[in-house]
């Protein structure tokens, strides 16, 4: 939704940048707290799995109903964020994902489920309008020609905000606000919300004092109707990312019960290898970040790649609890991911083509083993998630044209993903178990693996455009 820039005079962005990174962390550790959610309010409610997965229905639905009205007001009046500007537009998604946190403390109060669910519909609407603004932004604070390499460094962090919140969040909830005699309650939510509130709002403060550079852009005619759809990719592209979000917010949403179901371990042991699940899209970031710079040799990619693995490695392991022998499974996927990418050459869709297929092989892993090698197999998915946003993104609005704007808004919408699928999955664990249910995103990386190859096929000009190009 990033239309022409007129560029300011060059000047240093390190501050606003780093406070934007300070944002998407944040972003990320809020978002992944559902995953904690869940199984805490499942057993305070009593729920089924079905009744659990509304706190993804909500929080993801709002990221189509809140894009749906941004698309429908930017088609009829124009863009509303190059109207009011990036910086109140920030702001806005700030105050709404703050007041979203806040509303935490009544529904946790009077222990009422559906205002747990409006809190979080209000907090995903908050979200949504970030994901509008502050991705666009991070590739204006600088050249066009680094734009990609600031994105994954924000995304990056993103995902160390996900892989903290575990094990920080899981703390909180499940220990240290909980009740005495190890019972749960509402009010542990309580207090751990107020102070998610409190960082945003102090994150917005700083964003409204710190000096960032406004951006005028010129306006593009209006595109009326729906043009983008008559591109066959592009459709297939939303379907994609549908399948794709609601597949790692399904695996992420179970890990907790599966662990439960298969380890036998309580939620305190759990949130640490729910960590290595989103953690291991970290890892999968920075090293797709290094293996796609086509400026990079061969031999010096390597090395950088196992440097950046083994540094984030180890900052995994200083955050969750667990021993090493616990975690030196890890290293496998972590040699499988560089494998990957080098089989896939820097191309978006071979790439995509190869990790959903393995993810497909962990999947069905997951479902015909047991114990820890089911184990290992349901948290190794998260590493070869890592790059699948961004491709699947790239590759459907490619060669749109006038349209991209139109094209994007349709991909964000299809972050309703990870409202449906995960209550299909519900629906599946009540009747069948919990292990047999992940069937339901075996179907979604299947999704990936043919979208993967069909570009490859029918795009095969755009990709190696982009792979020399280094996107």
């Amino acid at each position: 939704m990033i239309n022409k820039e007129v560029q300011p005079q060059s000047r240093n962005y390190t501050v606003p940048l780093v406070t934007i990174t300070l944002l998407f962390f944040m972003w990320g550790f809020i978002t992944c707290m559902n995953d904690i959610l869940i199984p805490y309010l499942k057993q305070l409610f009593s729920l089924t799995f079905f009744e659990s997965m509304l706190v993804q229905f909500c929080f993801f639905g709002a990221y189509f109903i809140g894009s749906l009205i941004y698309f429908l007001v930017s088609i009829s009046q124009g863009d509303p964020i190059n109207k009011v500007g990036y910086k109140k537009g920030i702001l806005f998604g700030i105050g709404l994902a703050a007041l979203g946190c806040i509303l935490f403390y009544p529904a946790a109060t009077f222990s009422y489920y559906p205002l747990f669910l409006g809190a979080l519909f209000i907090l995903g609407l908050g979200f949504t309008v970030l994901q509008i603004t502050a991705n666009a932004y991070v590739s204006l604070l600088g050249s066009e020609d680094s734009a990609s390499s600031r994105l994954n460094m924000t995304q990056a962090f993103n995902a160390f905000g996900t892989t903290i919140a575990p094990v920080l969040g899981g703390h909180l909830i499940f220990e240290l606000f909980s009740e005495p005699d190890g019972t749960f309650s509402a009010v542990a939510t309580r207090i751990p919300y107020l102070i998610f509130a409190a960082i945003l709002l102090l994150v917005g403060i700083l964003i409204s004092r710190v000096k960032l550079p406004s951006f005028q852009m010129e306006t593009e005619e209006t595109v009326q109707g729906w043009g983008a759809l008559k591109f066959s990719h592009l459709k297939f592209g939303v379907f994609t990312m549908f399948c794709y979000v609601g597949g790692e917010v399904a695996v992420g949403s179970f890990i907790i019960s599966f662990l439960e179901e298969t380890m036998k371990f309580n939620e305190a042991i759990s949130k640490n290898y729910l960590s290595l699940y989103w953690g291991g899209a970290m890892i999968g970031r920075f090293l797709g970040a290094i293996s796609l710079n086509q400026s990079i040799s061969q031999a010096k990619k390597a090395v950088f790649m196992l440097g950046a693995a083994a540094l984030v490695f180890l900052v995994i392991f200083s955050i969750v609890n667990l021993t090493f022998d616990q975690i030196s499974f890890f290293l496998v996927f972590i040699v499988l991911n560089f494998a990957a990418f080098f089989v896939g050459k820097a191309a978006p869709a071979r790439t995509l083509s190869i990790f959903a297929a393995i993810n497909v092989i962990l999947l069905i892993s997951t479902m015909l083993n047991h114990g820890e090698m089911a184990m290992y197999s349901v948290l190794g998915i998260g590493i070869f998630n890592s790059i699948m946003f961004s491709n699947i993104y790239t590759l459907a609005i490619s060669g749109l044209g006038k349209y991209t704007s139109q094209g994007s808004s349709l991909v964000v919408m299809a972050i309703l993903g990870g409202a449906i699928v995960p209550i299909f999955q519900g629906l599946l664990a009540d009747q069948f178990g919990v292990q047999h249910s992940f069937i339901i995103p075996v179907f979604c990386y299947l999704v990936i693996l043919i979208f993967g190859a069909y570009c490859t096929k029918y795009l095969g000009h755009v990709e190696n455009t982009e792979a020399k190009s280094g996107h």
